[in-house]
């Protein structure tokens, strides 16, 4: 199960708020913390809380910032694919930014399936792995034996109540305005937010979104500068006239054939290294 929280700033009282909302939103006991070196993690408040609770902490190795278990993992596959990589500061980005996980656990946990590694051998220098069948993590909650029956009823009956198609269209709504508070810094007023699209548009443009490319707001590729300048010199600037005489008369002769024409001309100046350039600036 994933639950992503947004903390508005480092602190470890309020590491300790937001572990008990993912105990509370766990469907099993939460037995372990795999953190980083970050001293919001690293303190004696977390540290006496997790002996007090009898939660394992672990903490990764000096200067190894991807030792931690089983955290990792999950910043690119969902952290980064959901928020991308814009800054977002102050309390306004917080709330915009828990919004997207709001909506985003629902999908994740219930609806997107994951492999998990079952068994990898090595022989020699080639690694075989093996994977189980792709599961959602509400599949694996329903297929553990630990889980108490009450606790599988709660999360069937709110797996019938769930519609993926408006999960995803929300978190559309909810990227664009975290793209939005990357860009000027601060969230969208109410008066700026557009209008929700509708299910049944929402749903239409599904099938020809692959058509422009990256949908989710906050992958925008931000607009480059034109390449117009050249960053090195012509190597044909000065024999680019006697090269237009030669297509005039001779429209079909090949770039290779001007090519070679120019190695005879002048063999101190052209050598093989230009063909490929002349053949874009023939082709142009």
């Amino acid at each position: 199960m994933t639950e992503c929280l947004a903390i508005p700033f480092r602190s470890g009282a309020l590491v300790l708020e937001y572990i008990e909302q993912v105990r509370r939103a766990l469907p099993f006991p939460l037995r372990g913390l795999d953190c980083d070196n970050d001293t919001a993690f690293m303190n004696e408040t977390v540290f006496d809380f997790s002996k007090a609770t009898g939660i394992e902490l672990t903490r990764s190795r000096a200067y190894k910032k991807n030792d931690q278990a089983w955290v990792e993992q999950k910043n690119g596959a969902i952290v980064r694919r959901l928020v991308g990589y814009g800054r977002l500061q102050g309390l306004g980005a917080t709330e915009t930014l828990a919004s997207l996980y709001q909506v985003s656990r629902l999908y994740i946990n219930f609806f997107q399936p994951s492999f998990k590694l079952k068994s990898k051998t090595r022989h020699g220098a080639k690694v075989t792995k093996h994977y189980d069948s792709p599961l959602t993590p509400l599949e694996r909650v329903l297929r553990s034996a630990s889980v108490p029956e009450a606790t599988k009823r709660k999360l069937r009956t709110r797996f019938r109540a769930l519609d993926p198609l408006d999960l995803l269209s929300r978190m559309r709504e909810a990227q664009q305005h975290v793209a939005t508070c990357s860009e000027c810094g601060t969230p969208p007023a109410e008066t700026e937010t557009p209008d929700r699209v509708a299910l049944a548009e929402f749903l239409v443009s599904l099938g020809t979104a692959w058509q422009d490319g990256e949908v989710r707001p906050t992958h925008q590729r931000k607009a480059g500068v034109p390449h117009t300048w050249r960053s090195r010199q012509d190597p044909f600037e000065h024999t680019w006239p006697t090269i237009q005489q030669w297509l005039e008369s001779e429209p079909g002769i090949t770039a290779r054939k001007l090519h070679e024409r120019l190695v005879a001309l002048a063999p101190a100046m052209y050598s093989s290294a230009q063909l490929r350039t002349l053949q874009r600036r023939v082709k142009a």
